[in-house]
């Protein structure tokens, strides 16, 4: 069954916060156990260097949402092009949604409405601004922001990589964890402690497709005051550049829907 637009969309959001090619970083460890002697630098070095170039991807994902009230849950057909656009359909195409650099889009023929926009939308709903390249790099378990920007404290935790900026950020803490065989995120945290909001994303059971890794699992949970959302995806049957295109036209005859107070 299609869900509703606006839950829908509340998924969209989630997922949106939110595949890469196993080629060998500077120090890779072959049994996946942490160097307690890598810096910060090369932690983050290592964690580029593993980025994958594919060209498409095609297959399907699992996506189950609850926000402690009611739960529902989805498998969708999923296909990217790298850097250009993110492609997903509910069965018989009763919701689907269409993602490039420049617009977010979504419709849902149950209740014949449709949104048509760009990224405020679901950077309103998060509390963070949000790009494409965001979008593409939760979904790919790379890191939200670029390491590259600020210097970090690098520790050991749970075997995995932690790093948290030398720097507080004025409005925002962070904080990364990267695990040591393929030098993918862990998990990522965001946090508002002034808004009291929470974004946190965990990654679990990469998995290697001819000579690509990518995540299997994702969690994701937003949290802001007493209200907690949390989103599952689980990808199956992944493929990569392979001819793809994305079949998407609004159906005329249908109501186009507002989310400026239904953001939240």
């Amino acid at each position: 069954m299609a869900l509703p637009l606006r839950t829908a969309l509340r998924l969209m959001a989630l997922v949106s916060l939110s595949f890469f090619l196993s080629c060998k970083s500077t120090k890779v460890l072959a049994d996946g156990k942490v160097d307690d002697n890598l810096s910060a630098k090369t932690i983050v070095k290592n964690h580029y260097a593993n980025t994958t170039n594919f060209n498409t991807l095609t297959g399907k994902m699992r996506i189950d949402y609850s926000d402690g009230e009611s739960s529902q849950g989805v498998s969708v057909s999923l296909r990217m092009e790298k850097d250009k656009a993110i492609w997903m359909s509910a069965p018989l195409g009763m919701v689907k949604v269409y993602i490039t650099p420049g617009r977010v889009t979504f419709y849902n023929k149950l209740q014949n409405e449709y949104f048509d926009g760009n990224f405020e939308y679901l950077s309103k709903f998060l509390g963070t601004e949000l790009d494409f390249k965001q979008v593409q790099n939760m979904l790919m378990g790379q890191a939200l922001f670029n390491l590259r920007e600020a210097k970090y404290d690098a520790s050991v935790v749970n075997g995995d990589y932690q790093l948290k900026p030398k720097k507080a950020m004025d409005l925002f803490k962070v904080m990364f964890q990267i695990e040591p065989k393929n030098f993918k995120m862990a998990s990522q945290q965001l946090s508002q402690p002034l808004k009291k909001r929470l974004l946190q994303v965990n990654y679990t059971d990469y998995q290697k497709i001819g000579k690509y890794v990518l995540p299997q699992r994702i969690a994701v949970a937003a949290i802001e005051g007493e209200e907690r959302k949390t989103v599952d995806i689980e990808y199956k049957n992944i493929e990569f550049d392979q001819p793809i295109n994305f079949p998407y036209k609004i159906p005329k005859g249908f109501k186009e829907i507002s989310l400026t107070d239904d953001a939240r």
